[in-house]
């Protein structure tokens, strides 16, 4: 079983998903402009609790961990990052994030991502983290570049999406490759 700590930032609290937390995670995976690029969306309540399981899931598996992303004072969340697909054998995952609209542009991602990745090669020592990334979504590319990411190839028409084939791009982040930056 995996732990889900609480993480801070200057400006960024990161914490474990809380059942009261199922309105802003109904709220994100159904915002269009969130969801254009992401693989999950719901759009009732009942949907919902379906992620919320699997946050919860993950750990008790040993899977991931998933945390909210919430301003400093914890009170508004924004966003969520985290890590899934754990292999404790190869000591790898995947990571993914989301954030609202609103809170774009402003690399509270990038900050957010720099914690969670700093708590994935220290405490969990993984060893290697990857990133799926669409190859129309310009902005996730970037952020897992500035991360440290680098591109390491392109699964063409590997997903069935509205009515059309998308592409990925699979990026790679070895841990002795990380290097903390600035929080923006």
């Amino acid at each position: 079983m995996l732990h889900c700590p609480t993480l801070r930032t200057p400006r960024l609290l990161l914490r474990r998903f809380e059942q009261s937390d199922a309105a802003f995670v109904l709220a994100g995976l159904s915002h269009p402009e969130v969801i254009k690029y992401y693989g999950v969306q719901y759009h009732s309540m009942e949907a919902v609790q379906t992620q919320m399981n699997w946050y919860e899931q993950l750990l008790a598996e040993g899977t991931g961990v998933w945390w909210c992303v919430c301003t400093a004072n914890g009170e508004m969340p924004i966003g969520a990052c985290g890590f899934n697909g754990v292999q404790a054998l190869h000591r790898k995952a995947e990571t993914g994030y989301w954030l609202m609209p609103q809170h774009q542009g402003h690399g509270y991602m990038h900050e957010a991502m720099q914690a969670a990745l700093q708590h994935a090669f220290d405490v969990l020592q993984l060893h290697r983290i990857e990133a799926v990334v669409e190859t129309e979504n310009r902005a996730s590319m970037l952020l897992a570049e500035r991360l440290g990411f680098r591109l390491e190839g392109t699964q063409r028409d590997v997903e069935w999406r509205e009515g059309r084939f998308v592409s990925h791009h699979l990026y790679g982040l070895l841990a002795n490759e990380w290097t903390p930056g600035p929080a923006q």
